[in-house]
């Protein structure tokens, strides 16, 4: 049976991570420990056979990929279709910071998301309308093969919602930490299977059984 493997990865810790800013389009850098994140994740993925690596083209990921892809041997592709969901007016914003300055959005939550969003800012069907059809075209390209893709947190909870059949009301429901795997087999009809969900630095990655 002919198998499409997905290495899904959200990049590394991230510069003001502590503020919890909402960086969305913003192009923050990852910190060192994001950086050793990444650097773990190439010496697991080094052990399997990946042709490709891809990545949203925003710093934090790219960076990323680029660790990963030089320990492979290969050069990463940066993909502006595959960049975090655009929050809009709150780019950049801690929440107090964005109540501030836009009082009027102070009720928004972004459980919201699935129906609306931030003024400028893009929902999670417009979201899921821009990286699906990139991820599908990574997929066939590669068919049969093993490719990684580094991204985001809400880029991956979109793919992870749609190989698992689940509505985008399900999005805040997917656990994505910083530096976090997940593993997805695509069959040649298009049917996914999830084989590994949110593992990554709090886990012995090297023990973990893929097959």
């Amino acid at each position: 049976m002919e198998v499409t493997r997905v290495y899904l990865i959200r990049h590394g810790q991230v510069e003001g991570h502590e503020e919890f800013r909402y960086n969305g389009h913003s192009d923050v850098d990852v910190t060192g420990i994001g950086r050793a994140q990444m650097s773990r994740l190439a010496g697991f993925l080094s052990g399997h056979a990946i042709g490709a690596v891809y990545s949203s083209d925003l710093k934090r990921a790219l960076n990323g990929a680029r660790i990963i892809a030089r320990s492979l041997g290969l050069e990463e592709a940066g993909l502006s279709s595959l960049r975090e969901l655009h929050l809009g007016r709150w780019e950049g914003l801690t929440k107090e910071e964005a109540v501030e300055r836009y009082p009027e959005d102070k009720h928004f939550s972004f459980r919201s998301l699935a129906k609306g969003k931030l003024t400028g800012g893009e929902s999670l069907d417009e979201l899921r309308e821009r990286v699906l059809p990139a991820l599908n075209g990574i997929i066939k390209r590669h068919r049969g093969g093993h490719v990684c893709i580094v991204a985001h947190g809400g880029v991956n909870r979109v793919i992870l919602c749609e190989a698992m059949g689940l509505p985008l009301e399900n999005f805040f429901r997917i656990e994505q930490d910083y530096g976090c795997l997940n593993l997805i087999d695509y069959l040649r009809d298009s049917t996914a299977i999830v084989k590994m969900l949110n593992g990554g630095p709090n886990q012995e990655l090297s023990a973990a059984k893929i097959y």
